[in-house]
């Protein structure tokens, strides 16, 4: 697992890729995750773990023209979220940058500047969500955690 904290562009970081989230998730942090989406791209994911669980996933889904919304307990998904207040903010060959907020009671996504969802939290101890996994079809570029 990667362990560093980045502030500047690094070209072509590895997917899938992993790195720690100093001191966990608390309201006001952000976490910015920026890349190209590939030309042929199905879907990626960006997931904020604590632990074995998955405390918020991000999945846009080409195949299905969604942007799902999840968490993992105990290996058992909750009910997926999916409604956008506009169309897909992601396109196939496309740069991208996704800003999540935690607050206190959700976190909050931007996608190149405009927000498209906040997600409730399913787990609460925020400190323990301390992990920040991307993976899938995707050159990633810039992490900022």
């Amino acid at each position: 697992m990667s362990s560093f904290s980045t502030q500047t562009p690094y070209p072509n970081l590895a997917v899938p890729f992993f790195t720690s989230i100093p001191n966990g998730l608390y309201p006001s942090k952000s976490i910015v995750i920026s890349g190209v989406v590939l030309s042929d791209a199905k879907r990626f994911q960006i997931n904020l773990r604590c632990g074995g669980d998955i405390a918020f996933h991000l999945n846009p889904r080409f195949d299905e023209n969604a942007v799902v919304r999840n968490t993992q307990i105990n290996n058992s998904w909750g009910p997926e979220e999916r409604s956008l207040p506009g169309s897909m903010p992601f396109s196939r060959g496309q740069r991208f940058s996704v800003w999540i907020l935690c607050e206190g009671h959700c976190f909050k996504v931007a996608v190149d500047g405009q927000h498209i969802c906040e997600y409730s939290h399913r787990l609460m101890n925020l400190p323990d969500i301390n992990t920040l996994e991307v993976a899938g079809d995707i050159q990633l570029t810039h992490v900022e955690t």
